[in-house]
């Protein structure tokens, strides 16, 4: 995570806000907890289950990007993440991957290659919210995953109460996802846009600025891992229950919230060819990079340039 702040004496109130948010919607929304809502939710799947209000709050988004994306980002796809392997927090997944590089996979010489078809037999649609009973029904099978909504919208929530303790302007990014909330410095945020948020200045991308709202940026080139002779990444296709095959490695999508960049990021991915049409058909900004390199820039996000808002 990251936090800026128009001014240094607001930094400290802005992160104790921060992460008492972040906190809470960890305890609601991870998938790495046992004690978490969404563990418990999935744990008693076919049952109906009581939930908080964060958490209605949490599931209702996920189901409505779903709605919006025309099932390309799908909460019900958490079966599928396990399948692909996505089956831990990435911290461990990367160590087991470093302990298991170089040894044998179970597709070498000495047995056959093997593939595992998963298909969706239900989704989004078969999830039960009762918002106003505060009650979730999950059909007995399916696991949730709120991967695709609950970081852009944690973002959100961070940056809200972060401007809202200290009255000043506040960005916060959490694994490159951000939000912002506040007046903006004079210049607006400046935002280096990569494959990988961690990367050095250096590495090929553009820089922008942003002076509201939320940028988010999803990619299949980090989260990556094998599976026997397969790549798989973290971004799955609800059609075929696998990491998404497609036309674009990483896709940058500015919009009114993070939450909303988040959602409509992970779902051009899914979309492949039809995703620069469909992000024009809802005026989103958004920068797509091809496995070759190349990139298209779609609405108003910027070409010219290399420093330049890109929304306001």
């Amino acid at each position: 995570m990251v936090l800026r702040t128009t001014e240094q004496r607001a930094l400290q109130p802005a992160r104790e806000q921060a992460q008492r948010e972040l906190e809470q919607i960890d305890q609601a929304c991870s998938r790495f907890r046992e004690d978490s809502e969404l563990s418990r939710v999935n744990a008693n799947a076919g049952r109906p289950v009581e939930i908080s209000h964060l958490f209605t709050q949490a599931l209702g988004l996920a189901l409505r990007g779903a709605e919006l994306t025309d099932g390309a980002v799908d909460p019900t796809i958490g079966r599928y993440l396990e399948l692909a392997g996505y089956d831990r927090d990435w911290r461990l997944l990367e160590r087991c991957a470093e302990h298991d590089r170089g040894r044998p996979t179970l597709t070498d010489d000495r047995r056959p290659a093997q593939a595992i078809v998963a298909r969706p037999h239900s989704g989004w649609r078969t999830v039960a919210l009762d918002t106003r009973r505060r009650r979730v029904r999950v059909p007995a099978g399916i696991r949730l995953d709120l991967g695709a909504s609950a970081k852009g919208w944690a973002a959100d929530r961070a940056a809200r109460a972060g401007a809202r303790a200290t009255g000043r302007g506040v960005l916060v990014s959490i694994g490159g996802d951000i939000a912002t909330c506040g007046d903006p410095p004079a210049e607006g945020w400046l935002v280096r846009v990569t494959d990988d948020h961690r990367a050095p200045l250096s590495a090929p991308g553009q820089t922008v600025t942003i002076r509201s709202g939320g940028l988010a940026t999803s990619s299949t080139t980090v989260r990556r891992w094998r599976q026997g002779a397969a790549d798989m990444h973290h971004i799955i296709d609800p059609r075929t229950g696998t990491s998404a095959r497609g036309a674009w490695r990483t896709v940058s999508v500015a919009a009114a919230s993070c939450a909303d960049a988040n959602i409509a990021a992970t779902a051009a991915i899914v979309r492949a060819d039809t995703a620069a049409a469909w992000l024009t058909e809802h005026d989103l900004p958004a920068r797509l990079v091809g496995h070759d390199g190349g990139v298209l820039c779609v609405g108003d996000w910027p070409t010219q340039k290399a420093t330049e808002e890109v929304c306001g």
